[in-house]
């Protein structure tokens, strides 16, 4: 470049720069004054529905002392108990002494102290194989086979003990088909194609509808019902995930709307006593007598108006209000385990707990009633003056939960498969996630056994067919 064409460069640079400076200051004073029309603290999981995980982390504080491993002051350690009947008992005897040298083979020991290491054994697949006769009968010449039993069908290659596994490692431990396939080879030496795969699922995502439908049926028939959803993806497609809680069971229902139609269809003509939800429009249509406003949502709500307004007290006064109403109902619940139906002075409690009951409705009076800043507590206010009498219903009726927790602690899962896979490619799949989800967490809430309830599922146990020889089966 020449000097005049170095000197032309360098000026239109600088004044490009210039201009970019002076945007930047202009998009500066912007933000300034956007941060200044904003009120209140962003949204987090403490004052939102917002999740946990989108909170911002802090750097913890390195100088901060560390506490020491093990037991805090005050608490026993714990261990690992041991078990009664161990497989295998190896005795360590002391020899001979290590001070003069004298011979203790002979000499009872003073103590024996017990450590127990827990292994696992070498896992291989069992092969069961049937060999089916086909016979021509030489008088009439029809052709005949011999029956296969149960759980040996012709379609089948797997048992239900390794398709129980492999059901719970794609379903419980969300694996992908590549990663199970990875696993099952690693830890069983199965090998199983992708394809085999997919029809086990399938094959479990029917054989759990049957249990579904069972479940659908208790839950809808149950005076209180809780219900949440949450987002999917279905192929190509933003559908929802939907659940239904009660007592009987834990229903799951993937459908491709947010409406209110999807409780509609799942509710058919029944209606439930009390409706547990939040205060989304489809939940609060939904068929029933009365509803409980989840209180937990409620209370991140009105944290966030005292976060927003500190020198109004109107938010904080709410949120202990509602703490305090779920405090009162799990004081009341605790009563009742403790004390004796036949105590004469449970009367005297009941009076209490009423007591304190009308006390926290005239709070709730008041504070309807009271003056709010502008804004969000106005909202909030309405909301709470329209839903007056669906607020503490769950201090009435003790079946009825304060919170719609139990519904969000069902969907968890859920999410986390949804983190994992990024949703379903096939129809069928969001069918058998559902099915499968609706039999495992009624299990769960049972208190029974995930995978024996899967190996349950995918049918009659196989192994029993073991034995020192072949064995014959004849069919009549």
């Amino acid at each position: 470049m020449t000097r005049e064409e170095l000197i032309a460069l360098v000026l239109r640079l600088y004044i490009e720069r210039a201009d970019l400076q002076a945007a930047l200051e202009q998009l500066r004073t912007e933000l300034e004054e956007l941060h200044s029309q904003i009120k209140g603290s962003p949204p987090t999981s403490g004052n939102s529905s917002t999740p946990p995980s989108r909170d911002r982390k802090g750097n913890g504080n390195l100088d901060r002392p560390r506490r020491e491993r093990g037991a805090k002051a005050g608490h026993a350690a714990q261990k690992r108990p041991l078990i009664n009947n161990p497989n295998k008992v190896i005795e360590v005897k002391t020899s001979c002494c290590e001070g003069c040298g004298e011979d203790l083979r002979a000499v009872e020991p003073d103590t024996i102290i017990r450590r127990q290491v827990t292994e696992l054994p070498e896992m291989a697949p069992v092969v069961i194989e049937t060999q089916q006769h086909h016979v021509t009968c030489p008088k009439c010449g029809t052709h005949n086979s011999g029956t296969l039993p149960e759980g040996l069908e012709a379609q089948r290659q797997f048992g239900p003990r390794l398709e129980a596994v492999l059901v719970y490692f794609m379903h419980e431990q969300h694996m992908s088909y590549e990663r199970a396939q990875e696993a099952l080879k690693e830890l069983f030496g199965v090998d199983i194609s992708e394809g085999g795969e997919a029809c086990v699922m399938k094959r479990a995502g029917e054989a759990a509808q049957v249990k579904a439908d069972e479940i659908a049926a208790a839950v809808k028939a149950s005076p209180v019902i809780g219900s949440d959803e949450t987002s999917v993806r279905v192929e190509t497609d933003n559908w929802w995930e939907w659940t239904f809680v009660s007592a009987p069971g834990i229903v799951h229902v993937i459908a491709p709307t947010r409406e209110a139609k999807v409780i509609q269809q799942f509710m058919g003509d029944q209606q439930a006593v009390v409706w547990v939800s939040d205060c989304h429009r489809s939940q609060l249509a939904a068929p029933a007598q009365n509803r409980q406003i989840c209180l937990s949502h409620q209370i991140r709500d009105v944290q966030r108006v005292a976060e927003e307004h500190p020198r109004s007290s109107w938010g904080v006064d709410m949120r202990d209000l509602f703490q305090a109403a779920i405090h009162l109902r799990h004081k009341r619940d605790d009563l009742r385990m403790r004390l004796d139906p036949d105590d004469p002075h449970e009367p005297m409690n009941d009076a209490w707990f009423k007591r304190q009951r009308t006390r926290l409705e005239n709070q709730l009076d008041s504070l309807l009633k009271r003056h709010v800043p502008p804004g969000r507590a106005e909202t909030l206010r309405a909301r709470y003056r329209t839903h007056r009498d669906h607020l503490f219903v769950f201090l009435y009726d003790p079946r009825v939960p304060p919170t719609n927790n139990a519904c969000e602690n069902a969907l968890r899962s859920s999410v986390i498969h949804r983190k994992v896979t990024n949703g379903f490619r096939s129809a069928w799949g969001t069918r058998a996630y559902a099915a499968l989800s609706t039999v495992i967490d009624t299990a769960k809430l049972k208190g029974q056994a995930v995978f024996d309830t899967l190996v349950n599922l995918m049918g009659n146990p196989v192994l029993h067919f073991l034995a020192p020889e072949p064995t014959v089966i004849s069919s009549a």
